[in-house]
């Protein structure tokens, strides 16, 4: 048989405190402040403890605010502090981090997570408690920034998956990103795809091969006629060619630096050049031997 509280949780001690009795996180807690125990105290108390109780349920108390002086504060989860935006950006990235090392994420799509937090939300919403955000500062926020479509649509699905991230430590809680709405990109909103013409390509080949040297000249004039993504281009090594059949082999990339064993579609393709194309990776091999057979001309003299 449960018991009743005759004292509301509420409980005088000694001569000039009151102790409050409630479960904070799923553990226990007494805290006391400087008060007299008076009667109106002790009503004023409980009157305020229903109110810490109706914080604790919306999310929004700070153990820290309310008891300072708690002298087992450190032991509260964190430290008695709802947790801030910028707290669970830190948490959602570290995750996002452990998904690269395991394979799991790409690492340019963390990079991209990384940029959009760091450099938008993080300094507009930051320090403000996680829980207490509401939709129409969010909306607010995004709708004020000077973003193409793509962009905003970019920033705000970043934010929802950082705030579905947070709000799963809080499933009975309502995520007020859920209401971000991703804006419409009709075929008008897309930029029109002008494709150089074989005179200005010539042309512009002609201007590399000039400024930049062949090597840098082969390798634009091989994209020119290939249409490999320069991700795919950048990642070819010598063994990706099959000499025989005159193919390479497309199946990595590079991104911001960083080799990945897929493309951006994760489809291994092998491609069939055309005879320009096919004499250009030719040169460009010829190209690459010289230094070797330099140096080795070098060692037997």
């Amino acid at each position: 048989m449960s018991r009743t509280s005759i004292t509301g949780g509420v409980i005088p001690v000694g001569a000039d405190r009151i102790r409050f009795d409630f479960k904070y996180e799923g553990a226990r807690y007494r805290p006391t402040l400087l008060r007299t125990p008076s009667e109106s105290n002790l009503r004023w108390a409980r009157q305020h403890l229903d109110g810490i109780k109706r914080r604790i349920a919306r999310g929004t108390f700070s153990f820290a605010e309310e008891f300072p002086d708690f002298r087992h504060l450190g032991k509260v989860p964190d430290q008695g502090s709802p947790k801030t935006c910028a707290q669970i950006f830190d948490a959602f990235l570290a995750h996002c981090t452990s998904r690269v090392t395991r394979h799991d994420m790409a690492s340019i799509t963390l990079a991209s997570y990384r940029r959009v937090l760091d450099g938008f939300w993080r300094p507009r919403v930051g320090a403000q408690r996680f829980l207490d955000i509401r939709y129409s500062t969010l909306v607010r926020i995004a709708d004020n920034a000077a973003w193409s479509k793509k962009s905003y649509n970019n920033a705000v699905s970043i934010l929802r998956r950082a705030f579905k991230f947070g709000y799963r430590d809080h499933p009975e809680k309502h995520d007020p990103t859920l209401g971000l709405k991703s804006v419409r990109i009709r075929k008008k909103d897309r930029p029109i795809i002008d494709p150089f013409t074989i005179q200005e390509a010539e042309a512009l080949i002609a201007a590399i091969h000039r400024d930049w040297g062949e090597a840098q000249g082969n390798y634009d004039e091989f994209r020119f006629f290939t249409g490999l993504r320069p991700s795919e281009e950048i990642a070819l090594v010598i063994g990706d060619f099959d000499p025989t059949a005159g193919t390479p082999a497309i199946n990595r990339a590079r991104v911001a630096g960083i080799d990945k064993d897929s493309t951006k579609t994760a489809e291994d393709r092998r491609i069939e050049l055309c005879p320009r194309a096919l004499n250009v990776l030719r040169r460009q091999l010829v190209l690459r031997s010289r230094p070797e057979r330099a140096g080795e001309h070098a060692r037997s003299n």
